[in-house]
């Protein structure tokens, strides 16, 4: 790796912020709907965090039974579901949030944002600020970032 390579690779990990650890990028399993534009907006925001991705596009009665399996209720749903490393990821969380979940290991069952905020990634440049929420065990959730 040359100098402008090493200085490039740096820049990018230094703006991918807390997504990636110091080992391996870790593989988003996102599962979402084949017509779903967002989704992959959102897909391509990660991957270019520095994420890995793989995408599987199922109907929607299959996104919703895989939404029961992690315990998301409807109030907390996104437009697609993701799970890496033992967490859901659900909806539009941008990819600082998944770092910080993957290295602080809190007890819980995952991240979401509900609904599709406007200004989040995947969902545009400009929108309202909005929490994402840390769903914790027993179904409860405390806001575990705030954006916007």
């Amino acid at each position: 790796m040359n100098r402008r390579e090493f200085g490039l690779t740096a820049l990018s990990l230094a703006l991918a912020g807390p997504a990636l650890s110091q080992t391996a990028a870790p593989t988003l399993q996102v599962t979402k709907t084949p017509t779903c534009g967002c989704c992959g907006a959102w897909v391509n925001e990660m991957i270019a965090a520095g994420f890995k991705a793989s995408v599987e596009d199922v109907d929607y009665d299959t996104l919703q039974v895989l939404k029961q399996k992690h315990g998301v209720a409807p109030e907390l749903a996104g437009c697609h579901t993701t799970s890496v490393g033992g967490y859901f990821v659900e909806g539009h969380v941008p990819a600082a949030d998944i770092g910080r979940l993957l290295s602080e290991k809190p007890v819980a069952r995952g991240l979401t944002a509900p609904g599709m905020p406007m200004g989040s990634p995947g969902m545009g440049p400009q929108g309202d600020p909005y929490d994402v929420l840390l769903v914790l065990m027993d179904g409860s959730t405390q806001v575990f970032a705030t954006h916007g």
